[in-house]
């Protein structure tokens, strides 16, 4: 298992193997193992929701005391003034494994079920790709097809009014993209204005 979500004197951290952390203060003595709450599991695919499964275990290595907090009260034009600090009481404890139940021989099998079904999909792309080669409109501009809606409406001024009508055509009968269908439109337009 890559990581747990753990729950530590009332919060949760998400933790590895090795890791060392800083938790509220703990009861237990220094060196001490214990066995903190487990929520999830997870790292190898999809998160272990069953923590009945899963155990982590975390060392205590010993008290440490947190950032100073400074904490200043002002009161304008009376002269009060109080500053104090704080700093937080911490135990930093290092985890030092995290295991959970293996998984059964049935689980792994759907892993390798969805690589066959991905095999069969590849094979009607390429089949698909082949009419769209067959489909494509005599007189259109060259690679119309991967052209955005921006880039059609730069391009469109500069065609001839036999490539516009192509493209226009395509337009209509395959991606059917408004934007790109106003775009030759308003082109076809301007050269009819322009005759």
């Amino acid at each position: 298992m890559t990581y747990a979500i753990i729950k530590v004197a009332g919060k949760q951290y998400r933790v590895r193997e090795g890791e060392r952390l800083l938790v509220d203060r703990l009861r237990e003595d220094d060196g001490a193992t214990f066995a903190p709450t487990v929520l999830l599991v997870g790292g190898d695919g999809e998160p272990n929701l069953s923590p009945a499964e899963a155990t982590v275990t975390a060392k205590v290595l010993g008290p440490v005391k947190g950032p100073k907090i400074r904490i200043g009260k002002y009161k304008k034009r009376t002269g009060y003034r109080r500053h104090t600090g704080f700093r937080a009481s911490l135990t930093q404890i290092e985890i030092e494994s995290i295991a959970g139940a293996k998984r059964s021989k049935a689980a792994s099998k759907p892993k390798a079920e969805p690589e066959a079904k991905a095999k069969p999909k590849a094979e009607p792309k390429a089949k698909a790709e082949a009419p769209a080669q067959e489909e494509r409109v005599k007189g259109m501009p060259a690679g119309y097809e991967e052209l955005t809606i921006p880039q059609i409406k730069e391009a469109a001024p500069g065609w001839n009014r036999p490539m516009l009508a192509a493209a226009l055509e395509y337009e209509q009968a395959h991606a059917n993209r408004k934007g790109a269908i106003a775009a030759l439109e308003s082109a076809i337009g301007a050269k009819e204005g322009e005759s």
